[in-house]
């Protein structure tokens, strides 16, 4: 499949917040006929990694829940659950509620069925900082201006951003990278654009009006890295940003361990478009 997105052309190879306002009719994008299908088994079977909740968050995520409706109906299947949770299991996305408690942002229920190298426990009760703290460079580039993005944001507001990444696995559920970099060593260069990945995180933010909440959506996106050979002017800028990708960038997304196979691909077909002195 074509990826919807390709925020290497938008951001190249470094962090930004790039936050825009999108209208309500655009806020999820579905492309899934159904979600549950796919996360009640990861709720059964792992309910600690794709689920968490906090005492007294449950009237954010009733309000939470009561925006899901409005797009996406009732279902099935949710007699008992969470309202966060039955709101999960109605969208392709990832649901993460934040609240203010005693002044500071922090994430008081999430679920988290395509987690991208972390869990639902890991990441439960953090605060803005805390979250964002293993990514190098974040907190004193961006750690303010994302405090008062949430605390200034307006009912009525959507704000989508995306990220990307490059991993060896096309699965959604990847909780822990450790075995998936394992196999990086296995891989043959020329076989790296069929098993080198794109992973792309479509993120949007809007203010639940009644409790104060912000609820904050990920939606995964991922493809082939060979895709990119479908469209010349999306091969050209992943060449420019892989390879202009800052120091802190790198390190955090633990390029080094692809660059490789990834220039191998480059290197391989970059003839056509002209990238192979970039």
């Amino acid at each position: 499949m074509k990826l919807p997105h390709s925020p290497w052309a938008e951001a190249g190879g470094d962090f930004a917040i790039g936050l825009r306002p999108i209208p309500e009719a655009d806020w999820l994008e579905g492309g899934e006929a159904d979600p549950a299908a796919r996360k009640d088994p990861l709720i059964a079977a792992c309910p600690e990694i794709v689920w968490g909740e906090t005492p007294g968050s449950w009237d954010a995520q009733a309000e939470a829940l009561a925006l899901v409706a409005k797009v996406r109906g009732s279902q099935s299947g949710e007699a008992g659950l969470p309202p966060l949770l039955a709101a999960a299991r109605r969208v392709s996305d990832d649901l993460c509620l934040m609240e203010q408690r005693e002044g500071v942002w922090r994430l008081t229920a999430l679920s988290l069925c395509a987690p991208s190298f972390f869990t639902a426990q890991d990441a439960l009760g953090k605060s803005l900082a805390e979250l964002h703290g293993p990514v190098d460079g974040f907190a004193a580039r961006f750690g303010g201006r994302l405090e008062r993005i949430f605390s200034g944001l307006r009912p009525g507001l959507i704000l989508e951003r995306r990220n990307w990444t490059v991993v060896n696995t096309d699965a959604l559920f990847t909780p822990d990278s450790a075995p998936i970099r394992a196999q990086i060593s296995r891989i043959a260069p020329e076989a790296a654009g069929r098993v080198l990945h794109l992973r792309v995180e479509r993120q949007t933010l809007r203010r639940l009006p009644f409790t104060g909440g912000a609820l904050f959506t990920i939606r995964i996106w991922r493809a082939p890295l060979e895709t990119l050979e479908q469209d010349p002017e999306r091969f050209v800028a992943f060449a420019r940003a892989w390879r202009g990708a800052t120091a802190e960038f790198r390190n955090y997304k633990g390029f080094a361990s692809y660059d490789a196979l990834v220039e191998a691909y480059i290197r391989a077909r970059g003839e056509s478009y002209s990238v192979n002195e970039v």
